[in-house]
């Protein structure tokens, strides 16, 4: 299987995942990668705890309370298991999936110390794009900090994965990025990041630093027109459709089948980011 090049870090991230004695090692020398947490006493609890906190967050701003308990959620780009323990706890069944296998190890380790790991099934998303996990079988799919770190074709292919594994009934709550001022300077010098890591043992190392790493990972900006016209293509139907953003950031006129889509701030956005919050019909 062809390495991607946008996975090459990940891949890095895993390998030292991999090598290291303990969880708590893990996370010092990668926590990072998951959500910028750095220092060196910083612990896998310190670290899940931060998880869990998000996970309260997000779960109150899309009214998912509601449909956790009895539920099975599938989790897009799962790390180490930062928020895998918390939603192992707060739904009956979680999938978590990831693009390294190393990764998905270690958060069943974390679930395991945090979580309920006896409710934690793990996929690996091998070729970058594609979930073996059967039709119409999970309540919900969440994903955060994940679709922008990967090429926009295979944030794509995702998302309509997320589509096709989540039930009649079900929920989705999709992260991605959007175009900022900055991105000028970003989005090019990522790209140049990005055939920097191709170059032979001195690209290997880069794509282990984290200023490098976090720059390289500028890998996409998609816009929410550009998801939703691959899912009008597509003709899947929503009961409830909301694209949620930053409160500061303007909003710009979307449409689905013709129907003007809804639009509501969110208060813990990031100024980049937007979400897709759905309930698939």
């Amino acid at each position: 299987m062809a390495l991607r090049r946008q996975l090459i870090p990940w891949r890095a991230a895993g390998t030292r995942a991999e090598m290291r004695r303990n969880a708590d090692e893990v996370v010092r020398d990668t926590g990072w990668v998951f959500n910028n947490q750095t220092g060196s006493s910083l612990t896998l609890d310190e670290f899940v705890k931060t998880g869990d906190a998000e996970v309260d967050i997000y779960l109150d701003r899309f009214g998912w309370n509601s449909i956790a308990g009895q539920s099975s959620v599938l989790e897009i780009g799962s790390g180490i298991g930062r928020m895998t323990s918390a939603l192992s706890r707060k739904f009956s069944s979680v999938v978590a999936t990831d693009v390294d296998a190393a990764f998905l190890e270690r958060c069943r380790e974390t679930v395991a110390r945090f979580g309920r790991v006896n409710t934690l099934r793990t996929v690996h998303i091998a070729d970058g794009s594609s979930i073996s996990v059967s039709d119409n079988s999970v309540d919900a799919v969440f994903s955060y900090i994940t679709l922008q770190h990967c090429k926009a074709s295979d944030a794509l292919r995702l998302t309509t994965e997320a589509l096709r594994v989540v039930k009649p009934g079900g929920h989705i709550a999709l992260n991605y990025r959007t175009w900022v001022p900055a991105d000028v300077v970003l989005v090019p010098a990522g790209a140049v990041m990005r055939l920097l890591w191709r170059i032979p043992v001195a690209g290997q190392r880069l794509s282990q630093w984290r200023w490098s790493t976090r720059l390289g990972w500028q890998a996409n900006r998609l816009d929410p027109r550009r998801v939703l016209a691959l899912l009008q293509a597509s003709n899947v139907q929503f009961d409830e459709l909301v694209i949620l953003h930053h409160p500061g950031r303007p909003q710009r006129s979307v449409t689905y089948n013709g129907n003007p889509v809804t639009q509501r701030d969110l208060d813990v956005a990031n100024k980049s980011h937007w979400w897709l919050l759905a309930r698939c019909h």
